[in-house]
């Protein structure tokens, strides 16, 4: 079974999608004209100043969320097993495709804000790839195509996200743990369940107040930590980049023979770390309360950045500036040993123990448990946020059937298939804790292929509404408004939430702001 799935990965994660995602963000950068530079200071302005409302999150909460889904095992046991298996040149190719990466975020999380809908159970927003490629072209002849095409998408992101990848989240923090303070992977897998369960029933709601205290705070202070031990290296620093800058070329000797790979694990794990063109950010930015798409179109893109640009090149150059790092020829652990930081034992796994080493470096015995600790709270917020995105999806497979409360009632399609669903999510979390690390990572990349093979392509279809909103934006903008989104007037159709929508007045938005 691990030779089959192995196989199967091989054919999702082929030069195909290592091109899709690099030309794709490219694209969107020179039709958007590079907004993820002209825009930056929008978007932290937007991050700070959204509002919430009884159906919707607000701005930061809907960051929040987002990062919860992006901020895990990947900044941390992604980038280590990045520069095993690709070299140090795998950071950059890291940096290029979230750069890049931006741009088709801002697409996909505008266009999920474009077609998000009112759940109408439990009054909040929900939204994501599988409603706007059914939604974006009903008008059309090819509505009956991207019906399925959506439903599809969905089926694949329950699979994904409630099966595939948390079990990889699951896996790391046990290894972390069982570095750390020796505890067996099942204790970790029976305190993972416990947390996450009380977690997951509580909705949206109960999830968005989660993230947004956990996230930020973890993520400010792993990268602050970071920083320190980075900056004690400091004499170590020109010649990191210097390392990492003829790695990615090509041009150091030591990995000319692995450039393919460098691209190839550099772009994997930059997919899977921020999650960018994946499908998985809309849903997030879907159920925040925005008066225009654009709005958490800026914010998730900067959303990118953070998780790449800020946390995973703090975990990049905390081990490589250490020289706790072990860089192997043939994409894995047991080929030859191309280059050594000379600061790993001999028997460290390529995982989370590379920064737990590294920290080590400047405080002993401090490092493994403050990596532990760190991607305790990643993965399991990670988790939390594939079950929103598989519960999501759920809800727009089964439609009509959906339980009428949450919690769910027995005897009805909808709550047997959520129970089903919150089962299957802790059964992968506990499976994910005592398997290997290869056949762990192996079902994340599928999962994580799979989505972006999907919402790539239908973006690249369906793209034309993001730009009209984007460039109603800035026209309102500069026209000194505060923007607000009406489809109708800019030519958009089946936007149907925004048709009837009322943007909160000043005293409404106090009542409810954050």
């Amino acid at each position: 079974m691990a030779d089959f799935l192995t196989t199967i990965n091989g054919y999702i994660w082929s030069n195909s999608l290592i091109y899709l995602c690099l030309a794709a963000g490219l694209y969107f950068s020179i039709r958007s004209r590079f907004v993820q530079i002209r825009q930056v200071p929008e978007m932290v302005r937007l991050l700070l100043r959204g509002q919430k409302s009884a159906a919707g999150v607000s701005s930061f909460q809907a960051l929040a969320m987002s990062l919860s889904g992006r901020v895990g095992t990947g900044n941390i046991a992604g980038v280590a097993t990045a520069i095993a298996f690709g070299g140090p040149g795998a950071l950059f190719w890291m940096w290029v495709v979230a750069f890049l990466g931006a741009s088709t975020s801002f697409v996909e999380c505008t266009l999920g804000q474009v077609y998000k809908t009112r759940d109408r159970l439990t009054g909040e927003y929900r939204g994501g790839p599988a409603y706007y490629f059914s939604t974006a072209m009903a008008h059309t002849k090819a509505a009956p195509l991207f019906k399925v095409y959506g439903v599809l998408f969905a089926a694949v992101t329950v699979l994904a996200c409630g099966l595939l990848m948390p079990s990889v989240q699951a896996n790391s923090m046990a290894a972390a743990m069982h570095q750390a303070w020796g505890v067996q992977e099942w204790a970790v897998a029976l305190g993972a369940v416990i947390v996450l369960a009380f977690v997951i029933i509580g909705g949206v709601k109960r999830i968005a107040a989660f993230a947004s205290v956990v996230v930020p705070f973890m993520a400010v202070v792993y990268i602050l930590l970071a920083l320190v031990i980075v900056f004690a290296n400091a004499s170590q620093l020109p010649d990191t980049f210097a390392l990492i800058m003829r790695s990615a070329v090509g041009a150091d000797a030591a990995f000319g023979a692995i450039i393919g790979a460098a691209v190839m694990w550099g772009v994997k794990r930059g997919v899977y770390s921020n999650e960018a063109g994946q499908g998985t950010g809309p849903h997030a930015a879907a159920a925040a309360e925005v008066s225009h798409p654009a709005k958490q179109g800026l914010v998730q893109a900067f959303a990118v950045y953070i998780d790449t640009l800020f946390i995973c090149t703090a975990t990049g150059f905390l081990i490589l500036s250490t020289g706790a790092y072990r860089v192997f020829e043939g994409e894995s652990a047991s080929g030859a040993v191309l280059s050594d930081g000379g600061m790993l034992p001999s028997d460290v796994v390529v995982g989370p123990a590379y920064a737990q080493h590294a920290v080590d470096t400047l405080w002993g015995g401090f490092g493994s448990s403050f990596v532990a600790v760190s991607l305790g709270f990643f993965c399991l917020t990670t988790i939390i946020a594939y079950y929103y995105m598989a519960d999501t999806n759920l809800r727009f497979l089964i439609g009509k059937y959906a339980p009428v409360q949450v919690p769910v009632i027995r005897g009805t399609v909808g709550s047997n298939t959520t129970l089903v669903l919150q089962a299957l999510i802790l059964v992968s979390v506990a499976m994910g804790a005592v398997s290997t690390a290869s056949d762990a990572w192996t079902l994340g990349d599928i999962g994580v292929g799979l989505m972006a093979w999907l919402n790539i392509l239908g973006i690249l279809i369906i793209q034309q509404p993001a730009f009209k909103a984007l460039r109603d934006y800035e026209r309102q903008k500069k026209a000194g408004k505060d923007p607000v989104f009406d489809p109708k007037e800019l030519g958009i159709v089946n936007a149907t939430f925004w048709e009837t929508y009322e943007p909160q007045s000043e005293r409404e938005k106090a009542s409810v702001s954050s």
